[in-house]
């Protein structure tokens, strides 16, 4: 992995809002302790800017829990390989204050590189390869199949962060699904080095077109978005299908038909995300697909159906 450097966040202040930014851990541990919190343990909602709707339904659900609301802004280098794209991930300090005041956050936290990773991005690097990772990251044919350091990047970026705000809660949006699994599984592996840390999820925001809420929706064009509503549709494609097999094939299909290059099209046990073998047990179906330079995942709860739907019969996914 070549040696990014994450960029400092531009800041504008007199576009800033009145949402407290701290860059460092010692300014926060500070700040913290002075909140009107009977406990000041903070709910965090970690993010790469460029926040959007989906951000802002986890920054309120956050807001609802009863402590202080820390939203994290860190574009973190170790999640991408040479090839992806870090450079190019949108950054905007001033809308992201004020988006994220606007939701409900108390505190942003902007750390540069040198404060997730003071030893250096090459040893960070390292040190991220040779992490023990849950069960559930490594399951063939998903995200580490096609982004094999994608979830040694990210469980080291989010262990650094738990370690620099001490959260009581931590909440991820369900549209990184496996991700949101990952995380639970690690900070519950590791609650002798965090504590105790409730992890929650939240379900994916949609625009109205149906498309999964992301940053990179921004890179794509009109005509982009229309192609990439083929993951959306095949996920409801799966649901009118009898069996596991038939609705993997489906999925794939829809993909193709709008253009897509597919990475996976899967369906997985909802709680482990190894293939099916049980008929009782919850399933997700899980997509990840490219447009150009732009790569795009979706998933959903998923239950197949008993026998082949009528032709006039409407499908219903479940959010």
């Amino acid at each position: 992995m070549q040696d990014h450097q994450s960029e400092p966040l531009s800041r504008e202040p007199d576009t800033l809002t009145n949402v407290k930014i701290i860059s460092t851990g010692s300014e926060l541990a500070k700040v913290t302790r002075t909140l009107s919190f009977e406990d000041s343990r903070p709910v965090v909602v970690m993010t790469m800017g460029a926040l959007h709707e989906g951000h802002c339904s986890l920054i309120r659900k956050a807001a609802n829990i009863g402590r202080p609301v820390l939203v994290s802004i860190f574009v973190n280098p170790t999640q991408f390989a040479p090839h992806e794209d870090f450079d190019d991930y949108p950054r905007d300090l001033s809308r992201d204050c004020k988006v994220a005041e606007e939701s409900g956050a108390d505190l942003l936290f902007t750390p540069d590189s040198d404060e997730i990773y003071p030893e250096g991005l090459k040893n960070a690097t390292t040190t991220a390869q040779r992490l023990k990772l849950p069960d559930v990251a490594t399951r063939p044919g998903l995200e580490d199949a096609i982004r094999p350091n994608f979830f040694s990047g990210v469980c080291l970026v989010v262990s650094r962060l738990l370690e620099l705000t001490r959260p009581r809660h931590c909440l991820f949006g369900e549209k990184d699904y496996q991700q949101l699994l990952v995380l639970k599984d690690m900070i519950k592996e590791r609650s002798d080095r965090f504590g105790i840390i409730e992890v929650e999820g939240a379900p994916t925001i949609r625009a109205e077109s149906g498309l999964a809420l992301s940053s990179r929706n921004m890179h794509l064009s009109e005509e982009q978005k229309d192609h990439a509503l083929g993951l959306r549709r095949s996920l409801e494609a799966a649901s009118t299908c009898s069996t596991i097999e038939e609705a993997q094939v489906r999925m794939r299909q829809i993909l193709v038909e709008h253009e897509l290059d597919i990475d996976y099209a899967a369906i997985r046990d909802a709680e482990t995300l190894t293939p099916p073998t049980q008929s009782d047990r919850p399933l997700r179906a899980l997509v990840a697909a490219r447009l150009g330079s732009v790569r795009l995942i979706d998933n959903c709860e998923i239950t197949l159906a008993q026998s082949p739907p009528r032709a006039d019969e409407e499908i219903t996914l479940p959010e």
